[in-house]
């Protein structure tokens, strides 16, 4: 308390002695410090209550920050692991994600290569213990934190095993342990490879550069899809480096400007390309931010890419990483980037945003055209739109409620449990049994089975009833609720081909981790299939 007092009187002392200047920008900052710690002083001696002081700074700092955008926030010493997995992909752990089950904690994914998964350990073990903690008395994060730690130290494991149930003990050396970008790369059809990247992580363009020289050896390959869908973005230099795969050494990517000129930077491509020529497609949409969209822009800007999807996010805003003492750092934006031929992508109009954050409406009076390398008109006011147009899968209402209760995951740990093995990814199929078996299955857990059309039907009647139009209309309401109302059974059976496909994904995913998944989801996904063959914009 006393060192963060004498902190704050430090920096009001420095505020007094902008007094001389007038209302400079350095007066009015002191003289807020000096609010701040005055606030804070008469709280710690005259409130009703104790206070811790740490909590009331923390609290402060957050709230602040909060008013400036959402990418600017404070990094106590506690995350500082968080920071790192984000800007590199890697940390110190086993290499699990877990999920509360009762008062067990159990492994709900492993990542291939991972301690967990050299230890033998699968998604649907339970874990009873760590070291020496009862799990049934930690949260997730505390959990967590103990299984994570300095690689090379072990950790051990009183565990329940998915597979007959005995339990064991086991202990995992924790390793430095590395998401990849790219979860899955290959042909999905004779003459399209495709690549999915999910970060930008340190080194990250290298997993891509390997995935395509690899697809390169097929004599085949016609064009190549580089699928950008959800990825929230990463460091800048990665998305450069990306870019430099598919355009000459020396290629300007991207500008960041600032409020300083002496943090704007132009940022060309350095690393040799590995093809020039190759059809290339990005498949985009609203999940698509920052370097996603630094790749997309920059590609479609250069006339080097077909950009297919929906509208990306709209995050133009450059987050730099400083610290702030005590080991703690502050992320905040410095500047914003634009793409070759000038464009910001970030939201013009920040507050207009859709539910899921992304650029909302855009008026026409806050766009403006600007030209790519050969002269095509492409526009700013938020986020990169796409070349072509080829909307998302909507998925049912049936659909989200079983993937949000964690009800198909859980069927396909009993899959896995029951089923020793798979065919390859591609020729594996639910089979009409399997999925009677699941519906048996679905039937007993608790979900909201309605259809779009039964929760308006339920929306409607209330609001009628509030209002007192029902008199009259009993029996017209009647027979309209038999058409709209379904049971589990039928509502499941009327979804079969949708949840028979999601089903699919995640018992590969069981069997062949993140790659298996998103292997089958490629032959799943019909806005993939459409993109795929979209029709190619003019390169030369």
């Amino acid at each position: 308390m006393k060192r963060l007092i004498s902190a704050v009187l430090l920096a009001a002392a420095v505020g007094m002695t902008a007094v001389s200047y007038g209302q400079s920008k350095e007066f009015k900052t002191g003289k807020s410090l000096d609010i701040q710690f005055s606030v804070l002083r008469e709280l710690s001696l005259f409130y009703v209550d104790s206070l811790e002081a740490d909590k009331l700074v923390k609290r402060g700092i957050e709230a602040m920050l909060e008013s400036l955008d959402p990418y600017t926030v404070w990094i106590p010493e506690e995350n500082e692991e968080d920071l790192e997995m984000m800007t590199t992909g890697s940390y110190g752990g086993i290499g699990a994600i877990i999920t509360k089950r009762g008062e067990g904690i159990e492994l709900s994914e492993i990542y291939e290569g991972s301690p967990a998964h050299k230890a033998g350990l699968v998604a649907g073990d339970v874990l009873i213990m760590v070291d020496t903690a009862h799990t049934k008395f930690l949260s997730l994060d505390e959990c967590s934190a103990r299984m994570k730690g300095v690689p090379g130290t072990p950790v051990k494991f009183k565990i329940k095993r998915l597979r007959g149930e005995a339990i064991e003990e086991i202990t995992v050396i924790r390793e430095r342990v590395h998401v990849t970008d790219v979860p899955y790369w290959g042909m999905i059809s004779d003459t399209v490879g495709y690549i999915r990247i999910t970060g930008f992580t340190v080194d990250g363009w290298k997993d891509v550069k390997s995935a395509l020289t690899e697809l390169k050896k097929s004599n085949n390959l016609k064009r190549v899809v580089l699928d950008l869908r959800g990825n929230g973005g990463g460091l800048l230099d990665e998305a450069v480096n990306i870019v430099s795969l598919f355009v000459p050494s020396g290629t300007k990517v991207v500008s960041a400007l600032g409020r300083y000129k002496q943090t704007d930077a132009v940022y060309y491509t350095k690393e040799e390309p590995v093809d020039l020529k190759i059809p290339l497609l990005v498949l985009v949409n609203s999940g698509s931010a920052s370097s996603s969209e630094i790749v997309a822009g920059a590609l479609q800007d250069l006339d080097r890419a077909t950009v297919v999807g929906t509208r990306t996010f709209g995050k133009g805003l450059i987050q730099s990483i400083r610290d702030v003492g005590y080991n703690t750092k502050l992320k905040l934006t410095t500047a914003k980037y634009y793409t070759p031929s000038g464009r910001c992508v970030q939201a013009i109009d920040y507050s207009n945003r859709n539910e899921d954050g992304s650029v909302g409406f855009v008026p026409d009076s806050l766009i403006k055209p600007f030209k790519t390398r050969l002269g095509r008109t492409v526009y700013d006011g938020g986020g990169i739109v796409p070349d072509v147009l080829v909307g998302p899968k909507i998925y049912s209402r049936i659909a989200i409620s079983l993937i949000y209760g964690d009800i198909i995951r859980d069927y396909s740990v009993l899959y896995f449990r029951n089923n020793s093995s798979i065919p390859p990814v591609k020729e594996f199929f639910i089979s009409d049994q399997e999925y009677e078996n699941f519906i048996e299955y679905a039937e007993n857990r608790d979900f909201d089975h309605r259809t779009s059309s039964e929760a308006e039907f339920d929306k409607l009647v209330e609001t009628a009833k509030r209002e007192g139009l029902l008199d009259g209309f009993g029996d017209n309401l009647k027979e309209l609720e038999t058409r709209v109302k379904l049971s589990k059974r039928d509502a499941l059976l009327k979804n079969r081909v949708e949840l028979k496909a999601l089903l699919e994904e995640e018992i590969c995913a069981r069997y062949h981790f993140q790659r298996g998944r998103f292997e089958k989801m490629t032959t799943n996904d019909e806005q993939l299939k459409r993109a795929a063959s979209a029709e190619l914009i003019k390169t030369e």
